[in-house]
């Protein structure tokens, strides 16, 4: 991966911060607008849900764009990456469509609720609303009352249990991989050796390499939403690019 460095560095902070507000905006338009081969490749997954906006939205050059993101997927290969390339693929027309259903999750909550705090992780996904009630809230007595209505709707709800920090941990390990600088792969190195290794590898690069942070922050958000997706999946569930509202009216997706 460190080929890809130099051309992953050229993708600006604020562009993807303007990318990730046009995916929750279904705005397909700004998504296409906004993508390049850099972006892609930064936050493929992102920019894939993005995409399959675009593609749902006719925007013109979203199909190419779409090509690009599925052959990184497929050569990245990392958990959720053939899920959305496969999503990509029916959205273009190029393959079956996905036998999910579809429900209007955010997946970065879902990521939280998945490898977020152990003390705050966890929780219940609501299958009708796309909502996700983190597992502190049935810890409180305030919504007992609430909570225990709720789950008397059968099918209504799917357990989320966290999936601990093995795999977080490894994006450390393979983040450092990527870096070229001899002295920071070090200091990263012994930051990993035991245990409060998260704080300490976040410590090196704040200190050390401040870009390299910000880039450490794209790169495993990228891949938590990739497990979140692939969570999903082997649930029988795919992420809808309905917006959460529509979906709830029964409203169709924006053609």
């Amino acid at each position: 991966m460190k080929s890809q460095v130099a051309m992953v560095d050229q993708a600006d902070e604020g562009l993807i911060r303007r990318l990730r507000a046009a995916v929750y905006a279904r705005d397909g338009a700004s998504v296409v607008g906004l993508l390049r081969d850099a972006v892609i490749a930064e936050v493929p997954q992102l920019a894939g849900d993005g995409l399959v906006i675009g593609l749902g939205q006719r925007v013109p050059g979203a199909d190419r764009l779409a090509r690009s993101c599925i052959t990184l997927l497929r050569e990245r290969a990392s958990e959720g990456d053939d899920d959305l390339a496969a999503e990509l693929e029916d959205a273009l027309g190029d393959g079956p469509q996905p036998l999910l259903r579809p429900i209007s999750v955010d997946l970065d909550e879902l990521a939280d609720a998945l490898e977020g705090d152990p003390m705050l992780s966890g929780g219940r996904l609501d299958l009708r609303t796309g909502d996700i009630r983190p597992g502190a809230i049935y810890a409180s007595a305030v919504f007992v009352d609430e909570v225990d209505g709720e789950d008397d709707e059968e099918g209504r709800w799917l357990d989320v249990e966290p999936l601990g920090s093995g795999e977080a941990y490894r994006d450390m390990e393979r983040f450092t991989a990527t870096i070229e600088d001899a002295n920071l792969v070090e200091l990263l190195e012994v930051a990993l050796d035991g245990g409060g290794a998260f704080g300490r590898f976040k410590s090196v690069l704040a200190r050390h390499a401040p870009d390299e942070l910000k880039r450490w922050y794209r790169y495993n958000g990228d891949r938590s939403r990739g497990r979140a997706r692939a969570w999903l999946g082997s649930r029988g569930y795919r992420r809808s690019p309905v917006p959460r509202d529509a979906e709830r009216e029964g409203a169709p997706p924006r053609s």
